[in-house]
């Protein structure tokens, strides 16, 4: 990606740049204008470009902006500079330029193209009133409209919902290369781990696989019957994200409740094994809370919860904050299950206990329950998936970038990060400049999913490392995907290693480099 960058980038304008390659009208060399989002570049986008060129000298594509595309829940497909980079390969085409507005008419004002060709599809029917706007700009300084005459219309949505191209690795390169990130700086980001002191605090959880086989039906009611072969426990909930710190070389301090049983004597005795100190607040009248999910082939039969969700008691409440105060922390982690711990009520408590200048970090599991991760406003760092954000913002219907955008204004934080699942995440951060790059996103890179539970658990923990370590939000948003994909590919919630990372990161760098 850095070869074709350097082979064609220099193709790529800003709207100044163009303005002083082609001149001011009259020209000596006539230009001509294309505008569009080309997701993805089919025979239809080269037909059209193809055209356009044979009626000046000089072809400009101008691409609309990610922040700008609204179509359907999940695009962009294609992020806007590897859009870019695919038209400058193009040997018809000889400027582009990534349009900062929602639509072209400034451009076209300041540009002054000769020609601005369209699509022959937007010209039946009448003009648009868009096409209208556009058509008088043009008429301002004497330019003419085109329209492309074609048979075929090809559409980029139709092509992308009917099989989207595995683009993973191209995409991850344009955003590392847009970034100055190269796999050498992601791992001396891990390098940095190692002895960074983080105070997690939430709901520990055990996770247990009950396995089974199918032996029948009963005969007089619906119900599966099934044959017991063997169950495994494992440390879940926050508890599970203060083992990925750990892991990943964190130097780890836990405050919980757990219930006097011996699922606590199972987390203490687990965690103290990954290193994590654990500072236990034992609650007689609760159990350790127990999420037991029967597996039967490759299908959950069902689940049974052993849990009280009742909140704690104001004196277990002052003891978490003194907890919270008293633990030197460069980063805290709220891990929020919705059992007991965070409610509305000891929130705010919670929350002012923090150490002043400490990374603050949320992530609300709590789309079935009541909760919202907008509880958690003016943290550094949240990690919602998409039915939380949702939930949250009592909104079903809105694109997942302008949704995740929405969020990211209300909770006041400094970044987000949404999971969306096989999809991947979205990132939003604050705006740099007119670059337009205030979100992005990153595929999934799991390549076979045996469970996908704790997946999440495993992004928050190393992208909270990596904010701490190195402060790029771009390199917290691909090892943290490193290690969520890493956990999808393992059954049961097991903490995921710097070392398992490391060798990921390997993995994507011979893929890059097509197997040397």
């Amino acid at each position: 990606m850095t070869e074709l960058s350097s082979k064609y980038g220099h193709k790529i304008k800003t709207v100044d740049e163009l303005i002083e390659a082609v001149g001011k009208r009259p020209r000596a060399k006539t230009v001509v204008m294309c505008h569009g989002v080309f997701d993805l570049v089919h025979p239809g986008h080269i037909r059209h470009l193809l055209y356009a060129k044979s009626k000046a000298d000089i072809l400009v594509a101008s691409l609309t902006a990610d922040v700008h595309i609204q179509k359907a829940q999940y695009r962009p497909f294609v992020p806007q500079d590897l859009r870019a980079l695919n038209l400058a390969a193009l040997e018809m085409v000889d400027y582009v330029v990534i349009d900062t507005e929602a639509t072209p008419i400034a451009n076209i004002a300041r540009i002054q193209p000769d020609f601005f060709a369209k699509g022959y599809e937007y010209q039946a029917g009448g003009v648009h009133p868009k096409t209208r706007q556009e058509i008088e700009t043009i008429e301002t300084y004497g330019g003419e409209l085109l329209f492309t005459p074609g048979d075929i219309v090809y559409s980029s949505s139709a092509l992308i919902e009917s099989g989207p191209p595995d683009l993973s690795i191209d995409k991850l390169l344009m955003l590392m290369h847009a970034e100055g990130i190269d796999f050498g700086r992601l791992r001396a980001v891990l390098d940095r781990f190692k002895g960074i002191k983080v105070h997690v605090v939430g709901d520990t959880i055990v996770d247990s696989l009950t396995h089974t086989t199918m032996i029948g039906g009963m005969t007089k009611t619906p119900t599966a019957s099934v044959r017991f072969d063997s169950r495994q426990d494992f440390i879940g909930g926050s508890a599970i994200v203060a083992a990925h710190l750990a892991a990943a070389g964190a130097d780890v301090t836990f405050s919980t409740v757990l219930g006097e049983d011996a699922f606590k004597d199972f987390v203490l005795d687990g965690l103290a094994k990954m290193g994590v100190e654990v500072k236990p607040i034992i609650d007689k009248t609760r159990p350790t809370t127990n999420k037991n999910a029967f597996v039967c082939g490759d299908y959950r039969l069902l689940k049974v919860d052993t849990l009280d969700n009742r909140s704690i008691s104001d004196h277990i409440l002052e003891e978490f904050a003194s907890q919270i105060r008293a633990t030197p922390a460069q980063a805290v982690v709220f891990s929020d299950f919705r059992h007991g711990i965070f409610n509305r009520r000891t929130i705010t408590s919670l929350i002012e206990a923090i150490p002043r200048g400490a990374f603050r970090v949320a992530d609300s599991q709590v789309a079935s329950r009541w909760g919202n991760i907008l509880d958690f406003r003016g943290f550094d760092l949240i990690t919602p998936n998409e039915r939380e954000a949702r939930f949250s913002m009592a909104d079903q219907d809105t694109g997942v970038r302008p949704l995740a955008a929405q969020l990211h204004e209300q909770a006041n934080c400094r970044m987000v990060i949404l999971k969306l699942g096989d999809r991947g995440v979205l990132t939003c951060r604050p705006g740099k400049g007119n670059d337009l790059r205030s979100f992005f996103v990153v595929d999934s890179f799991v390549e076979r999913v045996a469970d996908a539970v704790g997946a999440g658990d495993a992004l928050l923990a190393y992208a909270t490392l990596s904010m701490v370590a190195d402060g790029s939000e771009v390199a917290a948003t691909i090892l943290g995907s490193l290690a969520a994909a890493i956990e999808c590919e393992i059954e049961g919630n097991l903490p995921v290693s710097r070392e398992d990372v490391v060798r990921r990161i390997e993995g994507l760098e011979k893929r890059a480099n097509y197997g040397h």
